[in-house]
């Protein structure tokens, strides 16, 4: 029963759609009426600016740790449950039932979920995460790419099976939610974040 309790009270606290209430409370924008329509920092930041894309990224990553750790904090139990209860997190995000069972990618909650099992290699995968967006200025790209090199990371460096599975079950569902935008990719049309590599490529070619 306390298994139970704690999958919904996970996946409640990831339903929460950081996006739609910044959005809507502070810029009295809906932004799945904008953008790519995603409720995500990424879009956030497109639609909002930095500040919001920044708020929201935060508060999605907040939700995966704070999900993950319930297990723990609320009814002691084992930390192998951190990631169970992070997965629950996670269908709660991209599933909310609070917009109609729509929501994000998943990336910032996974993250979250990350910091409260292992904080050590959350700053690894962050470090990885920045570097690849600085490099392609494309965030798609960057989570698509990131979260292989972490499952890798997790089944040869750390030889932890648990958190390697999880990994590899999120890789999946990474490229998964991120099917329009590999299509777009794929023409030439995926957006690019205003900063970075791509985006200094971009603007130099503009300008010949």
């Amino acid at each position: 029963m306390k298994i139970i309790i704690m999958l919904i009270i996970a996946y409640l606290i990831g339903a929460i759609p950081s996006g739609v209430i910044i959005g809507k409370f502070f810029f009295h924008t809906d932004i799945r009426q904008a953008g790519s329509g995603n409720i995500g920092t990424t879009n956030t930041y497109r639609v909002l600016g930095p500040t919001a894309g920044t708020i929201v990224m935060v508060m999605d990553i907040l939700k995966g740790t704070i999900a993950a750790l319930q297990p723990t904090l609320l009814f002691h139990m084992n930390n192998r449950y951190t990631l169970l209860s992070g997965l629950a997190a996670i269908l709660g995000h991209t599933f909310s039932i609070y917009i109609g069972f729509k929501g994000g990618k998943a990336v910032a909650t996974s993250a979250g979920i990350l910091l409260a099992y292992n904080w050590e290699f959350f700053l690894i995968a962050s470090a990885i995460m920045l570097l690849l967006v600085y490099t392609t200025s494309m965030v798609s790209v960057a989570s698509m790419t990131a979260f292989p090199i972490v499952t890798l990371i997790a089944i040869f460096y750390y030889q932890d099976w648990l958190l390697s599975l999880v990994a590899f079950a999120l890789t999946l569902f990474i490229f998964y939610r991120h099917r329009s935008n590999i299509a777009r990719i794929k023409n030439g049309t995926e957006s690019l974040v205003h900063f970075g590599l791509g985006w200094r490529r971009q603007q130099r070619a503009n300008r010949k």
